[in-house]
């Protein structure tokens, strides 16, 4: 299995994963989308909580030349530590939703 592959079964995973864990209030629901063609993955929850309608993304991850760029982390502790911990390398990971000008002062790749 190419790295690629790799990199895109273990984003599939974790997506999944964090698919099962419901929103505490309201009437939502969770869609997972997984785009390999263009390699883009995410998790949405849409709905409504009593008048106010909840639409956004709880993650997006991007791969992007053989990178995987996390657009985007409503997680609670944070994504990028457990896609080391499954075997990407902080090298090839990209914390895009940080300025280009801060990246070179995280762990992590800067583009």
């Amino acid at each position: 299995m190419d790295q690629i592959e790799r990199y895109r079964q273990i984003i599939r995973k974790m997506i999944e994963d964090y698919s099962v864990f419901r929103p505490a209030k309201g009437d939502v629901e969770i869609e997972t989308i997984f785009d390999e063609g263009n390699d883009h993955y995410e998790l949405i929850y849409s709905g409504w909580n009593g008048p106010y309608r909840i639409h956004g993304s709880v993650l997006h991850i991007d791969i992007r030349n053989g990178k995987v760029w996390i657009q985007y982390d409503g997680t609670e502790d944070g994504i990028a530590e457990e896609l080391v911990e499954a075997g990407i390398p902080r090298e090839h990971i990209v914390l895009a939703f940080k300025p280009p000008s801060i990246r070179p002062h995280t762990e992590y790749a800067v583009a």
